[in-house]
C-alpha cells in the first residue's frame, strides 16, 4: 500500500519540479481564488496529522498546521514530501487508532469519535491526494501547461482501469 501512496506522491513532486514559484503560488477564480500550492499544502497536512497520530493513536485533520510556507515555498513543499515519502517506507504495520471530527458550525457540540485502523486512514489519505490532485489539474489545465503532467494526473486507479477497458 505504501508503494501506491509513495508513488502519487512522488508524482506530485514531479510536477513541483516542473513549475515555477509563481505557478505554484498563483491564486486562480477557477479555483476560488486558491493556489496548486493551496492545494499540495492540504495535501501535505493530512499525511503530516496521519503520520503524528502513531504516537497518540488518535488522528483529527482539522488540527493541522497550515504552514502558509508549504502555500509559497515550492523548494520548501517539495522537501516537505521528501520527508512523507522517507517517514512512509518506515510503516511496517497497522495499528488502531480513534478519527475524530467535528463536522457541527457551533462551539457547543461535541467531536466525533470514530473507531479505525492507521492503513484505513493511509488509504483515505491517498483518495484524498488524488482528489486535490484533479484539482491541481483544473489549475494546469487553467495556465495551459497540461505538457507537464500525465494524461491521468488526478484520475484514480478505478478510473483509469475503466477507460482502458472502454478503449479497447
Amino acid at each position: 500500500m505504501t508503494y501506491y501512496i509513495t508513488n502519487n506522491l512522488l508524482e506530485i513532486n514531479g510536477l513541483l519540479s516542473k513549475l515555477s514559484p509563481a505557478q505554484y503560488s498563483t491564486k486562480l477564480k477557477i479555483l476560488t481564488q486558491a493556489s496548486i500550492g493551496q492545494h499540495v499544502r492540504h495535501i501535505i497536512e493530512f499525511y503530516q496529522c496521519l503520520l503524528h497520530a502513531e504516537h497518540r493513536k488518535e488522528v483529527n485533520y482539522d488540527e493541522r498546521q497550515r504552514n502558509l510556507k508549504l502555500e509559497t515555498d515550492i523548494d520548501f513543499a517539495s522537501e516537505t514530501i521528501n520527508g512523507l515519502v522517507n517517514t512512509l517506507s518506515k510503516v511496517k504495520q497497522d495499528f488502531p487508532i480513534t478519527y475524530v471530527a467535528d463536522y457541527s458550525t457551533s462551539d457547543d457540540e461535541a467531536p466525533l469519535s470514530i473507531q479505525t485502523t492507521f492503513y484505513r486512514e493511509l488509504v483515505y489519505n491517498l483518495e484524498h491526494s488524488i482528489h486535490h490532485q484533479a484539482l491541481i489539474k483544473v489549475a494546469i489545465t487553467e495556465m495551459n501547461l497540461t505538457t507537464l503532467i500525465a494524461e491521468n494526473f488526478g484520475y484514480a486507479p478505478s478510473t483509469i482501469r475503466h477507460l482502458k477497458r472502454c478503449a479497447q
